[in-house]
């Protein structure tokens, strides 16, 4: 095939491109007007060439055309110099223009020079996409699923976790139909293997975030059982995941195996963490030693608090003292990694540098190492708490070694924090051997710096204050706000002191700085609302505790206080509709039971209040006012047999009062049962025989039965009224003499008359017309509904209207959290 083509020889002595340059005079085209030939031929058919027959339709010329392939006879042009393409001498010509840059055939004279066609305007617009083609539908569908996936994302950031969900299964829809639309267009192997992947992947995250365990686990495994996905062995550490939070501890640690031999060691990292998911999978399952062998490992490789603290749980747990200590040295021993608080002070005056600083000393980077060692402090207060009672014979002597150990580590501040908490931990082991000890660790830092000298004073005054030692809690509060005044606990218990001696708008200055210092201070908001509500001023106090309400949802004693400022406000709807609330909170509850019958009954709803009376009366049987008012709702209702169990517990909880007994006999008269109310009242005469009232009703009774100690008791009656009328004269004669004289005989006479009428306070709330029993026909009237008095004892303490202290270590709360294993899991 090569053999026709003729290349052109590097050196050639002829000149190709002679001829160029050489004028022809047939193209002076000034001169045709005056050529009678060209004239002639233009007027005529002169010079016309014969019309040719081409077997080609497009074919122009019937003369071969001089190419390397065909002829290779070479037609001369109109100047002489051979064509394109010819062959002459035995050298082919090389391939020019078709024509000169610049010109065309239709030129006429005097148009410009426009090589690259300027003057013809701008270029046409774009052809338009054309949307049905099969790339184009494939390259939207693909750009909508990625925008589902996005959208499911970001919803999840943002809580919606339903959105969320909805979103991956429509982009998981359309992803589909997108890989059968490329299979009938294109190759499988265009098919894009990582939008597959991540709307599979995407899709079970949001199944696993909605607990749809079994579907998560599904995707997981057509993802991981898929070939064509590189690296997706590692997913299996999100199925252990999903298997350890569905409790099924043995194949979670399965996966957990079958990802860490897929995951290769160069990514360390990755491989310690799914170690630490299955040490944790082994405590929960209580195999304490493989536990231990996992976080050992893990300790010697890449030591972590979370893996140290574990470890620690671990040997407790097996009881093992000696590598509890080993253990908790390690802890101490895990590096922070963060800077020192000294680079974030100023060396000197310089501007810039200050700038610098005051910009990154409250960054991001900052703060996360702010966490990281409130952490790590967190840690070791916890496993110092745990084994300090279990390291040593004893848990002082345990505590003491443990604070050695802080001492002599990079944690020196946390050995004052410990101490205190030693001196804590006294108390509420209720030790009250130690609390003398106690007492005297807080004080040993009055001395240090200001900010463990407050947190220690601020325990003394809550100490103080719960003694009733007002004093002292008020020296040691104002030691804790002079060490440090935004301590909001220190300006809380300040507040308090000040409360306890009655100068409430004081205490309401208090509460309020400690407000602003922290506005999370639940106890300051707390104390406000009971010092506006000891003030009078409800509305503000109301507005207190519907604050600490949105704070607090389920408190007890909050939603208490706004009922009672609702009834103190004389608005027994609201105050009914908030003690439904604290019920659905607290449901055994009597006091709130009792108070909710009151408020009915002083609506006039009988039934209702019968209802809540009788609920507090079963939840706790030995409140005297519910009995009484049971048992008067009986007698008003005329079952006076139910009303004798009521008066008979009464008696039993208060067996010095006679009222009680009188009133059960009075219930077995009333009920017709005259032989059981004679019995009852002879027993009372029993025990009580100067009790007047019981002598009348023997009396009574035996003159309508026809007994013959009618006589006998009639005597005793005359004997007791005669002696009541004898104090009576003493007592007025007593009042007019005056002196002391009248003072010692008005004492005589109270302590001797009415030995069965010297009730204690809650005793004395019976009506007046109960108090009038012994001057009327009828032995019991139902007391009127204003004179029950009910009021709500707090259920976390015996006393509700007490202002809250604010200790910093407060002594009823619980800070171990040693069965706690905290966030170990891989994130996914």
């Amino acid at each position: 095939m090569m053999q026709n083509v003729h290349l052109a020889p590097e050196t050639d002595e002829d000149d190709l491109y002679s001829g160029y340059n050489d004028y022809n005079p047939t193209y002076d085209t000034e001169e045709l007007e005056n050529d009678i030939a060209f004239q002639e031929a233009v007027r005529t058919s002169h010079g016309r060439r014969p019309p040719i027959t081409a077997k080609i339709p497009s074919t122009a010329v019937t003369r071969p055309v001089a190419t390397g392939y065909g002829s290779k006879t070479s037609l001369a042009s109109s100047m002489g110099r051979p064509m394109t393409g010819a062959i002459q001498d035995g050298v082919t010509r090389p391939m020019t223009a078709v024509r000169a840059a610049g010109f065309t055939k239709a030129a006429v004279r005097g148009s410009a020079f426009d090589p690259l066609g300027q003057s013809r305007g701008p270029a046409p617009p774009l052809e338009a996409k054309n949307e049905d083609s099969p790339e184009e539908k494939i390259r939207q569908l693909e750009k909508k699923v990625n925008e589902l996936v996005e959208e499911s994302c970001i919803a999840n950031s943002c809580g919606d976790l339903k959105l969320a969900l909805e979103k991956a299964k429509d982009a998981g829809r359309k992803e589909r139909i997108l890989v059968r639309q490329r299979e009938q267009v294109t190759t499988p192997e265009n098919i894009n293997l990582d939008l597959t992947y991540s709307v599979l992947f995407n899709l079970a995250s949001q199944y696993s975030a909605n607990e749809m365990y079994a579907e998560a686990l599904n995707t997981y495994q057509v993802i991981v059982k898929n070939k064509m996905f590189s690296n997706a062995g590692r997913l299996k550490v999100n199925m252990g995941n999903i298997y350890l939070k569905q409790r099924n501890y043995s194949k979670a640690i399965k996966f957990y195996r079958m990802a860490l031999d897929q995951i290769p060691s160069v990514h360390k990292e990755m491989r310690i963490k799914i170690m630490q998911n299955i040490g944790v999978t082994f405590i929960k399952t209580g195999q304490y030693s493989d536990a231990i062998n996992s976080f050992e490992h893990i300790m010697s490789l890449a030591p972590n608090l979370k893996a140290g603290f574990n470890l620690i749980l671990s040997y407790f747990a097996v009881g093992d003292r000696d590598k509890m200590k080993k253990a908790f040295q390690k802890l101490i021993a895990v590096p922070l990694e963060i800077d020192e608080d000294d680079k974030y002070i100023s060396p000197s005056d310089d501007p810039h540098t200050n700038l610098v600083i005051e910009a990154i000393k409250n960054d991001h980077l900052r703060q996360m190492e702010r966490e990281r060692k409130a952490m790590a402090e967190k840690y070791i207060m916890t496993a110092a708490k745990l084994i300090a009672p279990v390291i040593e014979t004893s848990f002082a002597v345990g505590y003491d070694w443990c604070v050695e150990v802080v001492k002599a580590s990079q944690y020196v501040e946390l050995a004052n924090d410990l101490e205190i908490n030693k001196a804590i931990t006294y108390l509420r082991q209720k030790d009250f051997n130690q609390y003398d000890e106690a007492v005297e660790t807080l004080k040993m830092f009055e001395k240090k710096d200001s900010r463990v000298k407050s947190a220690a004073a601020t325990n003394l005054s809550f100490l103080y204050y719960l003694e009733n030692e007002f004093a002292q809690a008020s020296s040691y509060a104002d030691l804790a706000v002079n060490s440090d005044r935004y301590n909001p606990s220190a300006l809380t218990n300040k507040g308090n002191t000040v409360f306890a001696n009655g100068d409430y708008e004081k205490a309401a200055e208090f509460y309020k700085e400690a407000l602003r210092n922290d506005s999370s201070c639940t106890e300051a908001l707390y104390n406000i609302g009971l010092t506006y509500k000891r003030l009078n001023r409800l509305d503000e106090a109301l507005d207190c505790f519907l604050k600490l309400h949105a704070i607090l949802r389920n408190s007890a004693q909050v939603l208490y206080q706004i009922a009672n400022v609702y009834e103190l406000m004389e608005d027994p709807n609201q105050a009914i509709e908030w003690l439904m609330q604290l019920i659905s909170v607290v449901p055994t509850d009597s006091r709130a039971l009792s108070k909710l019958g009151e408020l009915y009954d002083s609506e006039g709803d009988k039934s209702q209040a019968f209802q809540y009376y009788y609920e507090s009366y079963r939840y706790f049987p030995s409140n005297i006012e519910v009995i009484e008012w049971l048992g008067a709702y009986y007698i008003d209702t005329q079952f006076c047999e139910k009303a004798i169990q009521y008066f008979e517990r009464a008696s039993l909880i208060q067996p010095s009062q006679v009222k009680w007994q009188l009133m059960v006999a009075s219930c077995f008269r009333r009920s017709g049962n005259y032989q059981k109310a004679l019995d009852t009242y002879k027993d009372i005469h029993r025990k009580f025989p100067e009790n007047v009232e019981c002598l009348r009703f023997l009396v009574r009774l035996c003159t309508d039965i026809g007994l013959k100690e009618v006589q006998e008791y009639a005597t005793k009656l005359k004997r007791l009224e005669k002696m009541k009328e004898i104090r009576e004269q003493r007592v007025r004669s007593g009042r007019d003499s005056g002196g002391g004289s009248r003072s010692r005989r008005e004492g005589s006479a109270g302590s001797d008359s009415g030995q069965s009428c010297s009730a204690s306070s809650k005793g004395e709330r019976l009506s007046a017309k109960l108090r009038a029993l012994p001057g009327t026909n009828e032995p019991y009237e139902s007391s009127s509904n204003k004179e029950i008095d009910a009021s709500y004892v707090d259920p976390l303490g015996p006393q509700i209207e007490r202002p809250k202290t604010a200790a910093r270590k407060r002594i009823d709360e619980d800070d171990f959290a040693d069965e706690e294993l905290g966030d170990d899991l891989l994130p996914e």
